[in-house]
């Protein structure tokens, strides 16, 4: 019974310890992440609050003009990016790395520095740094507390914004979406050569960019030898459509229409029927009236 209730004590006081060594913190910690294309970015800061405080002033305590800031509160801040990526102009590898900023009235200089582990600015080097851009703020909302967020965000594209009290300052990011995701679809062809899944990707994706369509359809008509299904049979006739050949692109759609339909699949009952089907009378607008004539005549044969 005494190693028992010893346990317990024990149990009390390590949790007790435990609770007792976090407490609440004047600038918590907080974080963002936005994915552009196929890049992710992340970024780690702590918020300070302005609590009645002057900030972004000659005079003030909180972040000083024409004085290098650490852009947030405690730890400098991390920016990190999966992939190459522009900032703000300027060509940076992908990594981790440090956001400071210089604040001033007609234009922000902006900085990533490669000693992303670093506290404050004691140990900051202006020789590690891998870009140095200017931004000119603008107005915004009051915000209390330091916030780091994306905005504008598009497939190759988005906004950085640091904003504070009634100041935003928004850097542009831009990612080389169209070469990356080529590229990553390329080497994925390239080690799974018969993979029927990759290979339809890479057919789709060439389709929506709108180009290397002949490419294209030799991956779509690669994936149809491997095993014919009604999206490689519609990715294919997307394909023939967009490069003018309506009438065989038609044929091949209809196709589709009939696998779907046999396949039991709740997608193509769902989502693909009625594209498929939309896709197929937009085409056959597009036939010229002699082959429509001959269709309709064909039809009126097969009745009798």
């Amino acid at each position: 019974m005494k190693k028992y209730l010893l346990s317990i004590s024990l149990a009390i006081a390590v949790t007790t310890a435990s609770l007792a060594q976090r407490t609440p913190q004047p600038s918590p910690a907080a974080g963002v992440m936005q994915t552009v294309g196929i890049t992710d970015f992340s970024v780690k800061y702590s918020r300070p609050t302005i609590k009645g405080r002057k900030v972004f002033a000659d005079s003030s305590a909180l972040a000083p003009y024409n004085q290098l800031w650490r852009t947030g509160a405690n730890m400098a801040t991390s920016f990190e990016s999966s992939t190459d990526f522009s900032f703000g102009g300027k060509k940076v590898a992908a990594g981790k790395y440090a956001l400071f900023s210089i604040p001033a009235g007609a234009a922000w200089t902006v900085i990533l520095n490669k000693n992303f582990n670093q506290g404050g600015t004691d140990n900051y080097k202006e020789t590690e740094d891998v870009a140095r851009i200017m931004v000119v703020p603008t107005s915004s909302e009051f915000t209390e507390s330091f916030t780091i967020d994306f905005s504008g965000v598009t497939d190759s594209s988005a906004y950085l914004n640091l904003s504070w009290s009634a100041v935003k300052v928004p850097v542009k990011i831009t990612v080389e979406t169209q070469n990356l995701t080529m590229t990553s679809l390329n080497k994925a062809v390239a080690e799974k050569p018969e993979d029927v899944a990759v290979l339809q990707s890479t057919a789709g994706y060439l389709l929506t960019q709108g180009k290397d369509l002949p490419q294209a359809l030799s991956l779509a008509d690669k994936a149809i030898g491997l095993k014919e299904t009604f999206s490689n049979l519609w990715i294919k006739a997307q394909i023939l459509n967009k490069m003018g050949k309506v009438t065989e692109a038609l044929p091949v759609a209809k196709k589709a229409l009939t696998v779907g339909a046999a396949s039991g699949d709740g997608a193509f009952a769902s989502f693909y029927k009625g594209q498929i089907e939309k896709g197929i009378a937009d085409m056959t607008k597009k036939l010229p009236s002699s082959v429509k004539e001959a269709s309709t005549a064909v039809k009126g044969k097969k009745k009798k």
